[in-house]
């Protein structure tokens, strides 16, 4: 059994060829989309965060609405960039989310990937501190973020204040029970895969990963799994930690599916050069009948060691079109994986 969702970028722009012409369609297509997904009884609804793209960005407003919108489906991120985030002020936007949502919330962090602008943390007033990079400067905040949400007081109140305080030293408000068991972060590498399992976090791996042997990218995607749980043990964390891993699987049912993607049935992983120390390896899209899916499918080793898989979706092409594909996966591909 595995619960599956989609991640969606939100991609928009006013090509006559995209369902998703502005900033506006892309933010209630995207609540539309996640209120389908939960009629066919998906489990999950993650967003991309891009800053300077036209993509979808800031996410709380957005988690906010789909959790008042929906009343079972999980609600998350993939991936939130804590290069740019204030961690105090994203506790309290996370803490009203995660209420309004009923305790739904699973938000993917992580330091982020190439922007659209350089340094674009820089504009939203951050800079790393003395000896920091700016990978060191997003765990910084991630860890302010995760000692603020385990919810203990620690700012001195004010003797005189406005409103009466409840005793002791005071936190940011509103605080959600539960919701430092359910963030997770997005590791490229090994090495920060086991760095998430010791700080008892769940791991988001997408469909690119640092390439550290030259194998298969669901290769090196499980090896990196079995490091996360092999560390979750090693640090003796309570409870079973989650994993997700993203895949581009495109069932091809109709003739338009196949218009769409029918060529991408010959796809397969790539290697490059995507930051100057960062070689990765890109997976493939699945692209195929359902018959034939199901055999390419069985043979991913990262997915069968993942509890959760992630739909990536072509948001561009409607929410209609988009909550076929995922019924498709649900109806036709997953059961016969035992995934259902």
């Amino acid at each position: 059994m595995k619960k599956i969702g989609f991640l969606n970028f939100g991609h928009w722009t006013d090509s006559p060829q995209s369902a998703v012409r502005t900033a506006s369609d892309a933010l209630l297509q995207s609540i539309d989309l996640a209120v389908a997904a939960e009629e066919l009884d998906a489990d999950g609804a993650y967003f991309r965060v891009h800053h300077f793209a036209r993509q979808l960005a800031s996410p709380f407003p957005l988690l906010a609405a789909i959790g008042a919108s929906t009343s079972r489906i999980e609600i998350g991120t993939g991936v939130i960039d804590m290069r740019y985030e204030n961690p105090l002020y994203m506790a309290e936007d996370a803490g009203a989310a995660d209420l309004i949502a009923g305790g739904r919330l699973q938000l993917g962090i992580s330091r982020g990937s190439p922007e659209q602008v350089i340094d674009g943390w820089r504009y939203f007033g951050y800079e790393p501190a003395e000896g920091e990079d700016q990978a060191d400067m997003a765990r910084r905040h991630t860890e302010v973020f995760l000692g603020v949400i385990e919810g203990k007081g620690f700012a001195q109140p004010n003797p005189r204040p406005m409103f009466p305080n409840p005793p002791g030293l005071l936190r940011p408000e509103p605080h959600s029970p539960g919701l430092r068991e359910r963030i997770w972060w997005g590791a490229a590498s090994d090495a920060t895969a086991r760095w998430t399992a010791e700080k008892g976090m769940h791991l988001m791996s997408s469909t690119l990963k640092a390439d550290e042997t030259g194998e298969p990218f669901h290769v090196q995607q499980r090896k990196q799994i079995e490091v996360f749980r092999d560390a979750w043990r090693e640090a003796g964390h309570e409870g079973e930690p989650r994993v997700s891993v993203s895949r581009s699987i495109m069932p091809i049912t109709t003739d338009l599916d196949r218009m769409y993607f029918g060529r991408e049935g010959t796809s397969s992983d790539q290697f490059g050069q995507i930051e100057p120390n960062l070689r990765a390896v890109f997976g493939k899209t699945y692209a195929a009948e359902p018959e034939v899916l199901v055999k390419e499918l069985a043979e991913d080793e990262a997915i069968a060691a993942a509890d959760t898989l992630l739909l990536t979706v072509p948001n561009q092409l409607g929410v209609d079109y988009n909550a076929h594909l995922l019924e498709s996966l649900l109806t036709e591909v997953a059961p016969a994986l035992g995934w259902r």
